[in-house]
C-alpha cells in the first residue's frame, strides 16, 4: 500500500502538468472556431491563466447558442414571420428619402426583420412614472387582448396600479397574456411577490428561457430575453427601454445611493404594431408551443399626419447574424452629418468601435451620452476604458449626471433616421441577450428626438481628453483589466 501512495504522489505532478497542457491545446484548438477574435482571446487569456477555473466557466458561458429545441422553434416563427409579412412592404419613400436607406432595408429583412411599413404615428414617453401610467391606462382601454413582455416585471408600489389594470381586464373578458424573463426577475427583489400576483389576477403568464434544470429546462444562464413590449388589441403598442419595474429597482444599494433610472419608450399606433406584436408571438410560441394567430390592423383607422416609415428588427441568438450589430454599423457608415448615440452600456466590438471613430475623423458631428455613474462595476469599467480612443478620434462624450442611471437606448443618424428600443451597444445585447429596435424614418420623429437629447446635454458635463488621461493611474488600470472581459460579458 505505501508502494502505491508513493507512486500516486510521484505521478501526481506529471498529471497535472497533462492535464494543464490538454486543456490549453484544446483550448487554442476549439476555442476560435466560429468566434470573432477578440471574443476568442479573451477566453483563451482566462483558460491559460487558470486552466481548471477557466475551462469550468468557459463550459457554463462559452457557447452562446440556445439549446437545440429553441433554436428549432426560432427558424420556424422567422419562416412564418417571413411567409406571413410577404408583400406588406408599404414605407412612402418621399422626398427626402435617403438614398443609403434602401440598402439598410433590405439588409434588415434579409437577417429576419419585419417589413418597413408606412402610415405610423410615434409618442415618446421620457418621465418614467408617465411611461407606467400610459401603459396602465392602455391596459384600461383593452377590449380583445393584452400582450406584456419585460424584462424584469415587478410588483411594488410604483407597478401595483399596473398590475391591476391587468386584473380588470381580465375580469371583463380581455385575453392577458404575460412574458418576463425568468432570471432577471428571480434576481430582483421581490420575485414570489410577482408569481403569487400574476397567479392571483388569473393571466396567462410563463417565464421566458427559464433556468430550470429539475424541469428539463437549461440554456446558458446569462443568455436573456431584454426586451420590452406591450400590444393593446393590436392597435397600439409600448416598446422601448424601460422595465415594469419602480424607478430605483427596488435595491437596497440603489435605494441608499439615490440612484433612479430614466428610461424612453415609444407608443406607437399604425401598422408597425402588427410587426411588435409579431416579436410577442414569436417569444409566445418559444416558450409555450402554442402558436397565436397574427391579427390584420384595423383598416379603417386614419394614417397619421407627417407619417412615419417604421421597420421592427429583432436579434438575438436565435439569429445567425448579429442583425443589431449589423444595422447600427450600417447607419453609422450611411451617416453624412451626425450620429449622436445614447447608451447606458457603451462596451462595442472592433467593427462599432472603427464605425464610430472614423465617422468622427471624417468630420461628422459624432455624440455619446451616457451615464456618470454606473450600477454594473464590470461594464461600467469596460465601458470607459473605450473613452480615450473615443475622445482622441473627436467624439464628444457627455455624461449624465449622479444620481440618474440614463437607461435609455436610441441613436439618431442625421435628420432622418432614428432607432430605438431595447438594445445596449455592448456585445452582450450584439450576442447574447434577445432585444428589439425599431428603426423610424421622419423628420419630425427625429426632430423630437433632438428635443430629448438637448434635454440629456442639459442635465450632463462634458468628458473632455485633458480631464480623462489626468485621472488616477489606479483607475486606468481597473478600466483596461474590464475590458479584457468586454466580449464575454
Amino acid at each position: 500500500m505505501d508502494l502505491v501512495w508513493v507512486v500516486i504522489v510521484a505521478a501526481w505532478p506529471i498529471t497535472v502538468l497533462a492535464v494543464d497542457m490538454v486543456i490549453r491545446v484544446l483550448a487554442v484548438v476549439y476555442i476560435p472556431r466560429n468566434r470573432r477574435p477578440q471574443t476568442a482571446l479573451a477566453w483563451l487569456v482566462l483558460i491559460f491563466a487558470v486552466p481548471v477555473p477557466g475551462i469550468i466557466v468557459f463550459l457554463l458561458f462559452g457557447n452562446r447558442r440556445l439549446p437545440r429545441s429553441r433554436r428549432r422553434k426560432q427558424r420556424e416563427i422567422n419562416q412564418y414571420i417571413l411567409d406571413s409579412t410577404e408583400g406588406m412592404e408599404d414605407a412612402t419613400r418621399d422626398d427626402p428619402w435617403p438614398e443609403w436607406l434602401e440598402p439598410i432595408v433590405t439588409l434588415n429583412r434579409r437577417l429576419g426583420a419585419m417589413p418597413l411599413v408606412g402610415g405610423n404615428s410615434a409618442e415618446l414617453l421620457t418621465d418614467y412614472e408617465k411611461s407606467i401610467e400610459a401603459m396602465t391606462a392602455a391596459v384600461a382601454r383593452a377590449r380583445k387582448y393584452v400582450h406584456v413582455e419585460f424584462y424584469i416585471l415587478g410588483y411594488d408600489r410604483t407597478t401595483v396600479p399596473f398590475f391591476e389594470a391587468m386584473r380588470e381586464a381580465v375580469e371583463r373578458g380581455v385575453t392577458v397574456r404575460v412574458l418576463a424573463d425568468h432570471v432577471a426577475v428571480l434576481r430582483a427583489p421581490g420575485y414570489h411577490r410577482v408569481v403569487k400576483r400574476l397567479k392571483r389576477i388569473g393571466v396567462q403568464w410563463n417565464w421566458m428561457l427559464p433556468v430550470q434544470p429539475w424541469r428539463g429546462e437549461y440554456q446558458r444562464i446569462d443568455l436573456r430575453n431584454h426586451r420590452k413590449i406591450l400590444v393593446i388589441d393590436g392597435i397600439e403598442a409600448f416598446t422601448g427601454s424601460q422595465n415594469m419595474v419602480d424607478s430605483s429597482y427596488n435595491k437596497r444599494g440603489n435605494i441608499r445611493r439615490g440612484l433612479h433610472w430614466k428610461d424612453l419608450m415609444v407608443r406607437f399606433e399604425g401598422p408597425i404594431v402588427a410587426g411588435i406584436n409579431a416579436l410577442f408571438i414569436t417569444d409566445w410560441y418559444s416558450e409555450t408551443d402554442e402558436l397565436l394567430l397574427r391579427e390584420a390592423p384595423d383598416a379603417s383607422r386614419p394614417v397619421a399626419r407627417n407619417a412615419l416609415d417604421c421597420q421592427v428588427v429583432p436579434s438575438g441568438p436565435g439569429f445567425e447574424g448579429e442583425n443589431n450589430l449589423r444595422l447600427f454599423n450600417s447607419l453609422v457608415y450611411a451617416a453624412t452629418e451626425r450620429v449622436i448615440i445614447t447608451s447606458p452600456y457603451f462596451v462595442p466590438d472592433d467593427s462599432m468601435l472603427y464605425a464610430i471613430t472614423t465617422a468622427a475623423q471624417s468630420g461628422l458631428d459624432v455624440q455619446l451620452i451616457a451615464s456618470e455613474v454606473g450600477d454594473q462595476p464590470l461594464v461600467f469599467h469596460a465601458q470607459r476604458s473605450y473613452y480615450e480612443a473615443l475622445l482622441r478620434a473627436g467624439v464628444r462624450i457627455w455624461l449624465y449626471q449622479s444620481p440618474t442611471i440614463l437607461h435609455a437606448k436610441h441613436f439618431t443618424i442625421d435628420d432622418q433616421v432614428a432607432v430605438i428600443g431595447s438594445s445596449n451597444m455592448d456585445m452582450r445585447s450584439f450576442s447574447l441577450n434577445l432585444e428589439v429596435s425599431v428603426m423610424v424614418r421622419g423628420a419630425d420623429f427625429v426632430d423630437r428626438m433632438r428635443a430629448i437629447e438637448d434635454d440629456y446635454r442639459a442635465n450632463c458635463r462634458e468628458l473632455t481628453l485633458e480631464e480623462w488621461t489626468a485621472r488616477p493611474r489606479s483607475a486606468q488600470v481597473l478600466d483596461n483589466v474590464a475590458r479584457l472581459t468586454a466580449t464575454v460579458q
